[in-house]
């Protein structure tokens, strides 16, 4: 026998279609192809119509077939530019594609006739006419200003029209001067040309520029259509001195975060319906203003809002397609069938978008097509449709071989052949034919129902069905089982939050079958993958299905149901668990009788999720602060059964937010929402400012300080400080206003201040209420003066030959008019002035100093001054200190060892001091076992020097340096080794 295809045929359906083409004319390229592809079985044979007539492809034509693609050669405006369209076919019917246009594009040479020179009074505005040549598609533009490639930037003041190709200079200035040229570019796929126009010559009349008002010369249309999704471009340019701003706003409606401005234009991206409506455009000097107003009107190709699909159906009965486009204008609907237009008859009733068949023949078979279109577009929808003629089959959905059934049940037997038209049904079990009754029902589509099931219905059922094409039937044994039964149902119980439950739930059934069970919540199944280990069976024994439930929650209450299921029937039983808890988050919290240290609470009672309120608390958090805290009340406990309470102790003229929580023996449950924000009323401030302090400034000042108040104390608005000071020891105060709580100063000037006099100061608050406390009282000193006395007998004495050490004799502090910081050493070179002078300072009450940097072989002049804030003293008299000559800049020279037992003896080359050099009086040497080991130090008066050294010395380190009045020189350095004795 011949095996039979399990392909199934198909009509075609594109994979793809013919786009919009557009050809460049005198391009390279010697072809055109349009593409066109379609999925079919049998496979699809392919034509190609040009606007609507049958292209006849022959042997030696320009056009040729490659698969479905059309390919054109040699492409010509004249013959070949049009509309295209794809048609596949095959067995099972016809199929149009989309139409696609092939267009050419070119761009001619600008007109050879000379261009009219330009000439206007500078500070006016010009404009110059492009006038483009002829074109396909749209251009670019740029304007060359005496020669290629100095192009005209658009800066504001000069603009080029996208629309037009015109030049504007809103105002001419001198620079203007010279010979424009329209340049003119298209871009095509890859390809670019551009071409530019003759040139114009600009001339300037000097004259005295005078300002004018703004007048508009470039405008968008009064009304511009667009597609939905596209970019909108609207431009606005105007003349005028200065040159005026342009600005952009819609009239019906706010400003989009689509648009994109930049002065003389307006785009707006993926344009939309509601971008519809009225634009102004406005432009604005110093002189005066202009507008000029338009519309965009937004409209959109078809697009599929319902389309048909693949059907099915059964030969004799009705069908009804419908497919629905949106698009502006309203797109227009019309069918294809194979192809070819389809209009009302006989049994097909073509309306609008609505397909309707009447008792559908063999014949009604094929390819469909709904087609949406409006003048910006045209979409199509493809299905096809297949009227089946089918004697009743049941090889792919027979009555089921063995179909058990609980005894006292109900089982249900479908049967489903496959038939076209539907076929007529009967059941008989063994011979005797079934008709409906008390316990047996056959419903309509066929399926027998039997009812209260017991052993006698056990045996053969069997379906025939039939209709005009031919008969067939299916039987299945029906075998009777036990019932499955609940034996120990869970039982409702009452936890609290936390706690751990077992739910139990056995059951009997059939021992033939196999019994699974399953629970829900509130009727929702239980999954026990995602209960985050809160949910687990209990037992892995068969007849056992108990529910166990961990660390119970809240959203674990409510109604759980065990279902024990086997493959034909079931059984449940439920229980109701409760979960005790905290309370939830109470609800509407209000705020209400607000004064400056109380407000009135008041809120709804939340869930007390099954355990009685205890007591509320209330929190609340200030705008300086996001941290709630628990606030005081009155009542001081607030009892559960209360639903309002007053909050006091706030701060004055404070914002605040209040949230409610509600607790019970189970604990502290969720807070409510916060309030609404409130601000408290002001009050007097309450607290005194603090760090009160001073001193230092000018002379004959007093200057107070003090710690600014934060916003937490000041309790009010206009806000400032009160001062009261005295000189110490005098009865009467002075007061002054300080204004501003960010304010951190004062300064009194009077005449009559002597320098580091003591006062007596206070510091309170004020704000518009009224005046706060005072502080405790704080001494602060007038601003001091200069120290009027020197230090004495200073001494100076040369340290090497960079360094010395400075000492004096202190000045009196009684003779100080301030705070002595310290002293300050003034010292300069022989011949050079005091103002020259380096300085070094000490700190505090020190009476030496040790100076370094020094010049060797120098004489200097030290003097020493005494130092406060307000200034320098008196120097002393100077003294006089020589720095010593340097030390020789020669290390030691051929250094040599020798091992004696546990001595090295170490020597070297004396060093003799030069006439500019300081005296050699020794020599130092460090010496060091190894790397890591401290460095010691051995002192020499001569260039010899014996170190005792362990018994199993191997090397050491050794470095040899020079010593006298004018400090180390050089070091000479050297890796001593026991087999080795020299080093030069």
């Amino acid at each position: 026998c011949q095996a039979q295809s399990s392909t199934r045929n198909y009509g075609p359906v594109f994979e793809e279609q013919p786009v919009h083409t557009l050809f460049p004319e005198g391009s390279a390229e010697e072809k055109v192809t349009l593409a066109c592809r379609a999925r079919a079985s049998p496979p699809a044979t392919y034509r190609w119509k040009m606007n609507g007539t049958e292209i006849k492809i022959e042997p030696d034509s320009r056009y040729r077939l490659v698969a479905g693609d059309l390919v054109i050669s040699n492409p010509v405006k004249a013959k070949d530019a049009g509309s295209y369209q794809c048609v596949a076919t095959n067995s099972r019917g016809t199929v149009v594609s989309r139409e696609a246009s092939l267009r050419f594009g070119f761009l001619q040479e600008f007109s050879a006739e000379e261009r009219d020179p330009v000439k206007i009074t500078e500070g006016w505005g010009v404009m110059f006419a492009c006038s483009p040549p002829p074109h396909y598609p749209g251009l670019s533009y740029r304007w060359l200003l005496n020669e290629f490639p100095n192009f005209i930037p658009a800066d504001g003041r000069r603009f080029v029209s996208q629309t037009t190709g015109n030049l504007y200079i809103a105002k001419t200035e001198a620079s203007d001067l010279g010979n424009y040229s329209c340049f003119a570019t298209s871009h095509i796929d890859f390809i670019t040309k551009s071409v530019f126009s003759k040139f114009s010559r600009l001339s300037l009349a000097a004259e005295d520029a005078r300002q004018y008002a703004p007048s508009i010369k470039a405008r968008f249309p009064a009304d511009t259509y667009a597609l939905a999704g596209q970019v909108v471009t609207l431009e606005c340019f105007a003349f005028g001195n200065p040159v005026p701003r342009i600005k952009w706003r819609r009239l019906d409606g706010s400003q989009s975060s689509k648009w994109i401005g930049s002065e003389p234009l307006l785009q707006i991206q993926d344009v939309g319906f509601e971008d519809e409506g009225t634009y102004e455009c406005e432009a604005e000097n110093i002189k005066g203003r202009d507008t000029y107003q338009g519309r965009i009107i937004i409209q959109a190709q078809p697009e599929w809002l319902k389309v048909i699909t693949d059907t099915e159906a059964d030969i004799g009965s009705d069908l009804r397609w419908s497919c629905a486009a949106a698009g502006k204008p309203r797109p227009a609907v019309r069918w294809l069938r194979d192809g070819q237009p389809l209009t009302s008859q006989n049994r097909i009733e073509v309306s609008g978008g609505e397909l309707r068949f009447s008792k559908l023949v063999l014949e009604d078979s094929g390819m469909y097509q709904c087609v949406a279109e409006n003048k910006h577009g045209t979409v199509y929808a493809s299905a096809e449709l297949t009227v089946q003629a089918l004697a009743p089959d049941f090889r792919l959905n027979p009555v089921k071989r063995l179909i058990p059934a609980a005894r006292s049940g109900k089982v249900i037997i479908p049967c489903q052949p496959r038939a076209a038209p539907k076929a007529t049904v009967l059941w008989t079990k063994g011979t005797e034919l079934l008709i409906n009754s008390s316990r047996v029902t056959i419903t309509t589509d066929g399926t027998l129902i039997l009812q209260n099931i017991s052993k006698s219905d056990e045996g053969k059922y069997t379906c025939f069905a039939e209709n005009f094409m031919g008969k067939a039937n299916s039987t299945g044994i029906l075998s009777v089982r036990d019932a499955t039964k609940i034996t120990l149902a869970p039982s409702s119980a009452d936890i609290n939050v936390g706690e751990n439950l077992t739910l139990q739930c056995h059951a009997s059934h059939d021992p033939t079958m196999d019994l699974t069970f399953t629970w829900s919540l509130d009727d929702f199944p239980i999954d026990f993958d995602k209960s985050e280990g809160h949910y687990r069976r209990a037992s892995a024994k068969e007849a056992i299905g108990d529910l166990s439930i961990f660390n119970t929650q809240l959203k674990h209450s409510g109604r759980y149901t065990c279902t024990a299921q086997t493959v034909v029937d079931s059984a449940s039983e439920s229980a109701t668990l409760t979960v005790r808890g905290p309370p939830g988050p109470p609800g509407g919290v209000v705020v209400r009788d607000i004064s400056d240290t109380t407000v009135q609470l008041s809120w709804s009672r939340g869930f007390d999720n099954h355990s009685p309120i205890a007591r509320y608390i209330i929190e609340a958090r200030t705008l300086l602060s996001n941290k709630w805290k628990q606030m005081r009340t009155n009542p001081v406990n607030i009892e559960g059964n209360a639903e309002t309470a007053q909050v006091v102790n706030l701060i004055p003229w404070m914002d605040y937010e209040f949230r409610v929580l509600a607790s019970n023996i189970l604990g502290v449950g969720e807070p409510s929402l916060p309030s609404s924000k409130i601000r408290t009323k002001e009050a007097a401030p309450t607290v005194a400012p603090s760090g009160l302090s001073g001193g230092g400034g000018a002379p004959n000042e007093l200057i107070i300080n003090w710690t600014p108040t934060l916003r937490d104390y000041q309790n009010g608005d206009g806000f400032g400080y009160v001062l009261s000071f005295r000189k110490k020891g005098t009865q009467g105060w002075l007061t002054a206003r300080v204004p501003h709580a960010e304010s951190l100063h004062y300064v009194y000037r009077n005449e009559s201040i002597g320098p580091y006099t003591p006062f007596e100061v206070k510091i309170k608050a004020y704000n518009r209420k009224g005046e706060g406390p005072e502080s405790l009282t704080a001494i602060v000193y007038s601003a001091e003066e200069e120290p009027k006395v020197a230090p004495f007998r200073v001494m100076a004495k040369a340290v090497l030959s960079s360094e010395m050490d400075v000492s004096w004799e202190p000045v009196e502090q009684g003779d100080m008019t301030g705070v002595l910081l310290g002293y300050e050493i003034r010292y300069w070179k022989d011949g050079d002035k005091e103002e020259a002078a380096d300085r070094v300072r000490t700190a505090g009450l020190v009476t030496s100093a040790h100076v370094t940097g020094l010049n060797p072989n120098t004489k200097y002049h030290v003097s020493v001054r005494a130092y406060n804030r307000a200034g320098t003293g008196p120097p002393s008299p100077s003294t006089n200190v020589t720095t010593t000559k340097p030390p020789p800049k020669r290390p030691p020279g051929n250094i040599s060892w020798t091992f004696s037992g546990s001595t090295v003896s170490i020597k070297w080359d004396p060093v003799v001091a030069k006439a500019d050099e300081s005296a050699v009086t020794g020599y130092k040497m460090l010496y060091r076992q190894d790397s890591h080991s401290a460095p010691t130090l051995y002192l020499a008066s001569k260039s010899r020097i014996d170190i005792p050294v362990p018994e199993d010395f191997t090397h050491a380190f050794v470095q040899i340096r020079v010593t006298g009045p004018g400090g180390d020189g050089i070091p000479a350095e050297v890796h001593i080794l026991r087999n080795s004795g020299t080093y030069a």
